[in-house]
């Protein structure tokens, strides 16, 4: 009675991880993101973990992921630059890029790598559209931070890990596309 108990709960405590209408076998685990996203950055990452779990947390398990480059930098008004390579968890993907404007209290330049957690994405065409967010970031030589962006169902949480001089706050709207462009918007 009490092993049965305990698979309910345990069965219950899965269920409520996943996104709804999610099978287990379509989405990424926590220890297999974190293996990818340290592999990726090609070091173990004091705080990494902790950013993975409070994405896990917030948002459950992502079914797709993006892991990419980009440059950036603001006076202002900023731009930010860059491609990747979209992979889900059931298999499919393809080549992605992304440009965008922002605005705000923000003041420098930073590269860094991009380690995207996508949640909800149907298929890879849903991905080219619009994302809008709102980013905070401090860059002293180095720093890792995620931030969140949400198009309907659609949510994307971007994990940087980079180098340069910026700080500050801005709002903004990622473009991602087929195909690469100068043209931020």
């Amino acid at each position: 009675m009490k092993r049965g108990l305990l698979v309910l709960l345990g069965f219950l405590a899965i269920a409520q991880a996943l996104p709804a209408g999610a099978k287990d076998d379509d989405t990424y685990d926590q220890d297999s993101i974190i293996r990818d996203a340290t592999h990726f950055f090609g070091k173990s990452t004091e705080g990494l973990g902790k950013i993975i779990e409070k994405a896990f947390k917030e948002h459950g398990r992502p079914n797709a992921y993006i892991m990419g480059e980009e440059a950036s930098g603001a006076i202002g008004v900023g731009l930010r630059y860059g491609d990747g390579v979209l992979k889900f968890k059931k298999g499919g993907g393809g080549k992605v890029y992304w440009t965008g404007p922002s605005i705000g209290f923000d003041l420098g330049g930073n590269a860094s790598k991009v380690f995207i957690l996508v949640y909800h994405l149907p298929s890879t065409n849903e991905i080219f559209q619009r994302f809008p967010g709102v980013d905070g970031s401090f860059y002293y030589v180095g720093g890792a931070g995620i931030n969140y962006q949400q198009r309907g169902d659609i949510i994307l949480a971007p994990i940087r890990l980079g180098v340069g001089l910026r700080t500050g706050a801005s709002i903004g709207y990622m473009h991602y596309t087929r195909k690469k462009t100068w043209d931020p918007f």
